[in-house]
């Protein structure tokens, strides 16, 4: 794409972004174990020790976890973005019931959770009000100053 931008004070400027990197993301090549692996992280509802198990590997989970913790993270991530609607549903519910909720507040709080990490809970503003008082001091052009000495006495300091 070539864009073309116009200034009275800086000409032409011409910004091509096709040479800009371009990021690409590669797949990471998985066995069939962990493939399996990942695939009862859902099955078992987060339980990584069972589904490690299910998937063959025996004792230690915990080094497969290492070797696939981004996808992992994603499979989380899924989870929660699965769960928002629920979560807004909830909120819903809880706002416009006439009867009491049992543990209203424990839902809510929940609720409100998931559709933080899920980016649809409240934004923080930051306003920034910033007055500079005083501004800029332009000294003037400093000037070499001659100094003559005419037939001075001179003593040496030893």
């Amino acid at each position: 794409m070539l864009l073309l931008l116009t200034s009275p004070y800086l000409g032409y400027i011409i910004i091509y972004m096709s040479y800009l990197p371009k990021e690409v993301k590669k797949e990471k090549e998985l066995t069939e174990k962990q493939q399996l692996f990942l695939d009862n992280i859902i099955t078992t509802n987060g339980d990584l020790s069972r589904a490690a198990e299910l998937a063959g590997y025996a004792g230690n989970h915990h080094q497969v976890l290492k070797s696939l913790k981004q996808e992992v993270i994603e499979i989380a991530s899924d989870v929660l973005a699965r769960s928002a609607p629920s979560a807004a549903f909830k909120l819903m519910e809880v706002l416009n019931s006439d009867r009491p909720v049992p543990q209203a507040s424990v839902k809510l709080q929940a609720a409100q959770t998931i559709l933080d990490r899920v980016g649809l809970g409240k934004q923080d503003r930051l306003e920034v009000n910033h007055n500079a008082g005083g501004g800029i001091f332009i000294l003037p052009e400093k000037k070499a100053i001659d100094i003559v000495v005419d037939d001075a006495d001179y003593e040496e300091i030893s």
